[in-house]
């Protein structure tokens, strides 16, 4: 008898079982390439393309093709996501609805086939066994891909209020605040040489005896996708962790800030609601206030240790604009009014800052409505 094969048996195994859902779905015009995306979409609801491609292992190319022909189907439908108009969330239609009960049959049928004169359970835990090593072992991801470090200031004591920490700079910002002091975390020049997140988690290993915590700035960090599993690592070394945040993601701010893995958060009010969209380079027709508004809020109500601070630059905030700021942030313990200096790295030159005397001045207006401010980084002249 000829010897055995694991990867003919294997490709056998796959095109046989593709043949059976081919055949036995047709009557719904499904074939067997979508069931496992109309399978994890009905078990997901809300579930992003990019999601779906993660847990199913599959490229976005492949995923966009087969979510979309099922969404013609009428199968499933794409909806704009409430907070994030970027972001469309998949859910099932009430014509699957109809048909997943028949379709959850048609595979334990296909298993029970499969099962037959054989320890099937003992098959399924090798299964999961060597699907795993193949993960591990051909085609290993590199850990924290989704995540893009622009620079490490190894040792602070301005940034963590307290503490001795380092800060970890992210690349990439939704925002083009025309006075930002480091462009090149906002556009990322295309040669751009961003630091290895392991290199910085071995740093950060090195110096736990020496340094207190860990602040996360940008950029802006909420737009990095492998955000919460670098800070779950962060938080394994022993440290305090310190987000940095523009406020624009609500649900991803109160998300992490669920895990409990966060310990301080620095939100920037960058100017009072009129003059926001403008403040942060943004065309109004797109710019979502609301976003910001609903962060404060969140931070204001929760029990996570937070601050609220302004970069003041003269061309942009008047004295009734940080006056109007501390009403709107009336309560909260801690506002930090940062003087604006010219890093020479700017998106947009020509600003320039109020004097050490005048920032005293907006200091002392706002401290009729927030009983803590504070000012930050001011120099004479």
């Amino acid at each position: 008898m000829a010897e055995s094969s694991f990867l003919i048996d294997i490709s056998a195994l796959y095109r046989n079982i593709q043949k059976y859902f081919d055949k036995t779905m047709a009557k719904y015009d499904i074939g067997s390439g979508q069931l496992i995306f109309l399978f994890l979409i009905n078990e997901q609801e809300g579930i992003t393309m990019n999601e779906v491609s993660r847990i199913g292992e599959v490229d976005k190319g492949t995923t966009t093709k087969s979510v979309q022909k099922l969404i013609e189907q009428d199968y499933v439908q794409a909806r704009t996501d409430e907070n994030d108009r970027r972001v469309k969330r998949l859910y099932t239609t009430e014509r699957a609805a109809k048909i997943m009960n028949e379709l959850y049959e048609l595979r334990n049928e296909c298993r029970l086939k499969l099962a037959m004169d054989t320890d099937f359970d003992r098959f399924e835990t090798l299964l999961d066994r060597v699907t795993t090593n193949s993960r591990m072992y051909l085609n290993p991801e590199p850990l924290f891909s989704g995540i893009k470090i622009g620079g490490l200031q190894k040792m602070t004591m301005l940034d963590y209020p307290g503490k001795v920490a380092a800060t970890i700079f992210t690349g990439g910002c939704n925002f083009k605040c025309p006075y930002c002091h480091n462009r090149d975390l906002v556009f990322v020049p295309d040669r751009y040489e961003f630091l290895d997140p392991d290199d910085v988690l071995a740093y950060l290993e090195k110096r736990k005896k020496i340094l207190d915590g860990v602040c996360i700035t940008g950029g802006e960090p909420l737009m990095q996708d492998d955000l919460q599993s670098f800070i779950a690592a962060i938080k394994k070394i022993g440290y305090l962790v310190k987000l940095d945040t523009n406020g624009y993601f609500p649900d991803r701010l109160e998300e992490i800030c669920s895990t409990g893995m966060v310990d301080y958060v620095a939100m920037d009010i960058k100017n009072t609601p009129e003059k926001y969209a403008d403040t942060v380079g943004l065309n109004q027709d797109v710019f979502r206030m609301e976003r910001i508004q609903e962060s404060v809020k969140f931070l204001m109500t929760s029990d996570i240790e937070h601050e609220f601070r302004t970069t003041v630059v003269r061309e942009l905030h008047t004295k009734d604009d940080i006056v109007e700021i501390a009403r709107w942030i009336r309560g909260t313990s801690h506002y930090y009014l940062q003087q604006y200096t010219d890093s020479g790295n700017v998106i947009a030159p020509g600003w320039s800052a109020y004097t050490k005397d005048e920032m005293e001045e907006l200091r002392e207006a706002a401290s009729e409505y927030v009983p803590t401010v504070e000012l930050r980084g001011v120099k004479e002249g």
